[in-house]
């Protein structure tokens, strides 16, 4: 499973969170920030690396690292934990392949409902002009 693989490379940092706050705020570290090597990573195959890296290249660092963070709470350790969900989940997501589309055609009632309309429209319009005499 990519999830006990992955945990294991994940490397944290812990930041002082933004924001107002008061006095805790200005001497705890409470923003937890992920950085996840994708291209170095051992527990994930090329097949899924290419697809990660393609599927997340706008998240992604220049060199293929994946970064993300989170403030949100008061505590180090649900944020470390919030944004190990998050990363988790994302990377979950970018695996999922959706199936092929397949191509349709309208139907042939579709295609002459709308060709009477038009016809309807222009009868319309047409009846709106003055008689030729």
């Amino acid at each position: 499973m990519i999830v006990a693989s992955v945990i294991n490379e994940l490397t944290y940092k812990a930041a002082r969170s933004a924001g107002a706050g008061g006095q805790h705020v200005n001497k705890v570290a409470t923003k937890v920030t992920v950085c996840f090597d994708i291209k170095a990573s051992k527990g994930i195959n090329e097949r899924e690396k290419s697809l990660i890296l393609s599927k997340l290249a706008t998240k992604l660092t220049k060199s293929g690292v994946l970064i993300m963070s989170c403030g949100s709470s008061r505590s180090q350790h649900r944020n470390k934990e919030i944004v190990t969900n998050r990363l988790l989940g994302v990377l979950k997501a970018s695996l999922k392949t959706l199936p092929p589309r397949k191509a349709s055609r309208r139907t042939k009632a579709s295609v002459q409902k709308r060709l009477d309309t038009k016809k309807k429209q222009s009868q319309k319009k047409a009846n709106r002009k003055k008689p030729l005499w």
